[in-house]
């Protein structure tokens, strides 16, 4: 289960951001996840609830919004719906796509106390 070890770097990246920003508690936190970057959205708040235990984003809800998956096209010049990485170009079915938005998970926002 990967998602741990995300789970474990977003709490790393919101305890540098309260050391630096001087702020004590974290009520929600917004994570983009991307439908293509292979993360179970039901792990991740899982292991999220169980990593932020005694930290200072301890209960803080989260909030995760999907990114749908895009790539562009090299046979017929489009940007394209992608459902899966490596996935066919819905226009001509080419497998000739370079992926370019989907597989990002960054934290987007916190909401502190």
């Amino acid at each position: 289960m990967h998602e741990l070890a995300l789970a474990e770097g977003v709490l790393q990246l919101i305890e540098q951001s309260a050391s630096r920003e001087k702020f004590s508690k974290v009520l929600a936190v917004w994570l983009e996840v991307g439908d293509l970057a292979g993360v179970e959205p039901e792990a991740m708040r899982f292991c999220f609830d169980a990593v932020v235990r005694g930290s200072v984003a301890d209960s803080a809800r989260l909030e995760i919004v999907a990114t749908p998956g895009a790539g562009w096209c090299m046979q017929c010049g489009r940007t394209v719906a992608l459902a899966q990485l490596y996935g066919s170009c819905p226009d001509c079915g080419t497998h000739e796509v370079q992926v370019t938005g989907g597989t990002e998970l960054r934290v987007r926002e916190l909401e502190v106390g």
